[in-house]
C-alpha cells in the first residue's frame, strides 16, 4: 500500500531545516525551519550561494568537499551527522548538525543535494558549560589532594 503524502506539507511542516542546492551550490529550496534557524526568508535565500550561512573561515573546506561530492555523486554524510558552525542573518554563529542526500536525474547524473539541518547551538553551549565545570571540579579535587 502506497502512502498518499503531500510532500510540500511535509517539507514546510518539518521542525528541521530542509534545504536543497543545485550542483553549483545555489539554494533552490528553503523551508520555514530554515528561515527560523538562519533568519533569512525564502525570498532572500533562493538562488543564493550557501556562503549565505557558511562562516568565511569554513568556506574553502566546504566548497572543496561540495565539488568533490558533486563530481563523484557520493557523500559520507548520508547517515553520519556532520557538525559545523554556521551563520545567522544577524551575524551570530550557530552550531548546526546535518545529514545530506544526493539528488540524481533519471540517467543518474547529480542534480543537487538536500540537507536536513538541526540547530544545536543551545545544546553545544550547555555541553561547553558542563565541560568547563568538570575541569573546574577536577582542578579543585587535585588542589585538595595536594594539600593533604
Amino acid at each position: 500500500m502506497q502512502a498518499n503524502v503531500d510532500f510540500k506539507q511535509l517539507v514546510e511542516g518539518a521542525g528541521d531545516a530542509i534545504m536543497v542546492c543545485d550542483a553549483q551550490g545555489a539554494i533552490t529550496l528553503w523551508n520555514r525551519a530554515a528561515e527560523r534557524i538562519f533568519g533569512f526568508s525564502e525570498a532572500e535565500a533562493l538562488g543564493q550561494s550557501l556562503d549565505l550561512i557558511i562562516p568565511q573561515r569554513q568556506r574553502q573546506r566546504h566548497w572543496d568537499g561540495y565539488h568533490k561530492t558533486m563530481e563523484t555523486g557520493v557523500t559520507k554524510y548520508g547517515a553520519d551527522l556532520l557538525r559545523v558552525p554556521a551563520l545567522h542573518k544577524d551575524g551570530r554563529t550557530l552550531s548546526i548538525a546535518f545529514t545530506v542526500s544526493m539528488l540524481f536525474s533519471a540517467d543518474h547524473q547529480v542534480r543537487g543535494i538536500v540537507a536536513i539541518v538541526r540547530d544545536e547551538t543551545a545544546r553545544f553551549a550547555e555541553e561547553r558549560k558542563l565541560r568547563a565545570r568538570l575541569v573546574e571540579v577536577e582542578a579543585t579535587m587535585i588542589r585538595e589532594g595536594d594539600s593533604q
